[in-house]
């Protein structure tokens, strides 16, 4: 049986898609609302300055031109060929990337032995344990920073402990060789407890099956880390290694305040470079540092997405 339709019968017509009725147009509206708030501030603190930061870095704006900001000089990329120019910023590039070299794989693997052990060895107070280890996190740097001066201090405690098991101790922070462990130690100190949280909640994530179907299989501890924790936390690995790259490519409290670059310059990083040209008044020249330090931890945080994502 068929049924037809009269030529002056009204057919019915799908609303369009693009079409929005009254009552999704007032959701959208009060969606811009609620994040109005953030694009203001976004704008003002972040978007704006950015910008006005990267059209100084081509100019010679200096302290004395903040009367008239917009009479400077066009320069080009002259502040950037200044920067490599210096002796002082490729140091400061080499000395960022001891701390990266050296600082991230010490607080990565720090971090992963302790959520290790507490994911699987303590049982007792773990989140005794837990709450001790994140405690450097949370801890004022500027404080902790004034214990390790007088820690590391030719007559400090460090020196006192090793002059009691028959051994002269430097003076650490006053040597060109001795100060940067120094300050990367402190950083590793500060660092291990973000690395062991994330890697505690990657553990954590892993399903417990597959540990038991492998024990069963008759893999060990060993072969299970080597071939389920270390894979599947490859993901969780990736965040932190950037995160923590990110951190060290950036450095500033541990260096200023231990040893405030020094001594001659052994442990002045980017971001400290940036500061005292700043401080100097030279508004173009620090502008220019800081899009080089921008774009080291972009290409880094990019190789390092590539490489780890692909294994994983």
């Amino acid at each position: 049986m068929t049924t037809t339709i009269s030529p002056g019968a009204p057919r019915r017509t799908r609303r369009s898609r693009s079409t929005r009725s009254p009552r999704g147009t007032r959701r959208t509206a009060v969606a811009w609302l609620f994040l109005a708030p953030f694009g203001v501030v976004f704008l003002l603190y972040t978007a704006i300055p950015t910008v006005a930061a990267l059209g100084f870095s081509f100019t010679d704006l200096r302290g004395a031109d903040l009367r008239h900001p917009f009479a400077v000089n066009f320069t080009g990329l002259d502040n950037y060929l200044r920067l490599f120019q210096d002796d002082s910023f490729v140091q400061d590039i080499l000395n960022t990337a001891v701390f990266v070299v050296v600082g991230v794989p010490l607080t990565m693997g720090i971090g992963f032995a302790l959520a290790l052990a507490l994911n699987s060895g303590i049982r007792r107070l773990r989140g005794v344990f837990r709450t001790v280890f994140f405690a450097p996190v949370v801890t004022n740097v500027v404080a902790v920073a004034l214990i390790w001066q007088y820690a590391f201090n030719a007559d400090g405690t460090v020196n006192k402990v090793l002059g009691a098991v028959g051994f002269a101790g430097p003076n650490w922070l006053d040597d060109q060789h001795l100060a940067m462990p120094v300050v990367i130690l402190l950083g590793v100190w500060r660092n291990f407890g973000t690395a062991m949280v994330l890697f505690l909640a990657g553990l954590q994530a892993i399903p417990q099956d597959v540990y038991e179907a492998a024990a069963l299989d008759g893999a060990g501890r060993r072969r299970q880390l080597r071939h389920i924790t270390l894979p599947l936390l490859l993901p969780t690995t990736l965040m932190v290694s950037v995160l923590l790259t990110v951190f060290y490519l950036q450095v500033f409290d541990e260096p200023y305040l231990l040893t405030n670059g020094g001594p001659l310059g052994s442990t002045e990083s980017m971001a400290l470079y940036t500061y005292r040209q700043f401080g100097s008044g030279e508004f173009g020249v620090s502008s220019a540092a800081s899009f080089v330090m921008l774009l080291l931890v972009a290409l880094v945080s990019v190789v390092q997405f590539r490489l780890l994502r692909s294994r994983s």
